[in-house]
């Protein structure tokens, strides 16, 4: 019989990334309900308001999706008005994304999420930093 620690659920890191994931992502629901945007599309948007007029690839860059993700993505806050998608003059191939002034209003309406999921979280910073950075140097190393 060969040896199944390997297999138990609770000796798996990806379980508790997963779950942890889709917590965190579950609390981020009631306000950006508010908002009428989803996760990704926050995402989206954050990247945008960190710098507006980006390349669609550019943004799957950023955020690690492909176009087959990304773009319904994007139309979605397209129809609602949030963001435009213009193909460059210089060449028709490379679509970039700009914000509306709708999306730049809500700019103004998602800077109170990050203090709420904080409070909703109650964990101390410096706990949440140290995550962070373990959590980037393990998907610098699944990057390359």
């Amino acid at each position: 019989m060969e040896n199944s620690e390997p297999l138990k659920l609770e000796n798996q890191i990806c379980f508790p990334l997963y779950a942890i994931a889709k917590e965190i992502t579950g609390l981020y629901r009631p306000f950006l309900d508010e908002l009428d945007i989803t996760y990704p599309q926050y995402l989206v948007m954050m990247v945008l308001w960190e710098q507006d007029g980006l390349p669609v690839t550019h943004i799957g860059e950023r955020l690690l999706l492909d176009s087959g993700t990304l773009t319904p993505l994007l139309k979605r806050l397209e129809t609602k008005g949030f963001i435009s998608r213009n193909r460059k003059k210089e060449d028709e191939r490379v679509v970039q994304v700009f914000l509306t002034e709708k999306g730049k209003m809500l700019k103004e309406n998602a800077c109170s999420v990050p203090d709420k999921i904080m409070k909703k979280i109650d964990v101390l910073p410096e706990d949440l930093l140290e995550l962070k950075n373990s959590i980037n140097k393990i998907l610098s190393k699944i990057e390359k």
